[in-house]
């Protein structure tokens, strides 16, 4: 009997901090090849390893590295695992008067339209017989169920929209591929750039260094079934109200 061809995994987002621990995880692991590390500014990654460029902002680089990707055969792991919460002109909103309209768009074209783009053009390259996932970091500050602090309206929005964007997909793939999961992922509070100014304490519960949640979250990948389509999961494998 002819083993079965291993599939490839795919990182977007691979020069950030859970991005490259999730990379180097996945290397170590060596159940998927080859292993794509897609990123804006290029990424250090291990041996064997392919690097893509690619800019969520312009699905023209989104498409090129599709198709790069998928002359490696099917996929059976998309990692979307880009974010922003601050930057130069943006930061969080404590109140609705600091709204702005320029920095809003900025948050939703990463957060949540680069995903769907992400989306459009590598779920035709996930294997279609065999279990297979595509995955988001989406944000426990994104379920409208379990907002009690308010603020943020960007992001929360934004992390809202994305959440919504993976249920409307996990419906449209289950027709193509019955194994395939579809699921957002809430990494817990990360040392990493995005978290710098508002971390708490690094010794509380749900904060963790970039290889801890990433060892975590491939952990929930590894426990999800097709029944878990749609859904959104903490880093310890709960599931997040929407």
């Amino acid at each position: 009997m002819t083993p079965t061809r291993p599939t490839s995994a795919v990182v977007v987002g691979a020069s950030g901090g859970i991005g490259g621990a999730l990379i180097r995880a996945l290397a170590a692991r060596a159940a998927h090849a080859p292993i794509f590390a897609l990123s804006r500014s290029g990424a250090s990654v291990p041996q064997g390893v392919r690097t893509l460029p690619i800019d969520l902002s312009d699905e023209a680089t989104i498409a090129a590295a599709a198709a790069r990707v998928g002359e490696a055969g099917p996929v059976g792991l998309v990692i979307v695992a880009t974010g922003l919460l601050h930057q130069t002109g943006v930061s969080p909103e404590k109140t609705v008067k600091a709204l702005d309209p320029a920095a809003m768009a900025t948050v939703f074209a990463i957060n949540t339209i680069g995903p769907a783009l992400v989306a459009k053009h590598f779920v035709p390259l996930l294997a279609r017989r065999e279990r297979c996932v595509f995955a988001a970091l989406s944000a426990r500050v994104g379920s409208i169920g379990d907002n009690r602090l308010g603020g943020w309206y960007a992001y929360r929005a934004s992390k809202s929209a994305l959440n919504q964007i993976l249920r409307t997909l996990a419906i449209e793939v289950a027709s193509s591929r019955p194994e395939a999961i579809v699921v957002g992922l809430h990494p817990g509070t990360v040392t990493s750039g995005l978290s710098r100014p508002f971390r708490p304490d690094p010794t509380a519960i749900g904060v963790f260094s970039p290889e801890e949640s990433a060892a975590h979250l491939l952990r929930v990948l590894d426990g999800l079934c097709s029944d878990d389509t749609g859904g959104v999961f903490a880093w310890d494998g709960s599931p997040i109200p929407a």
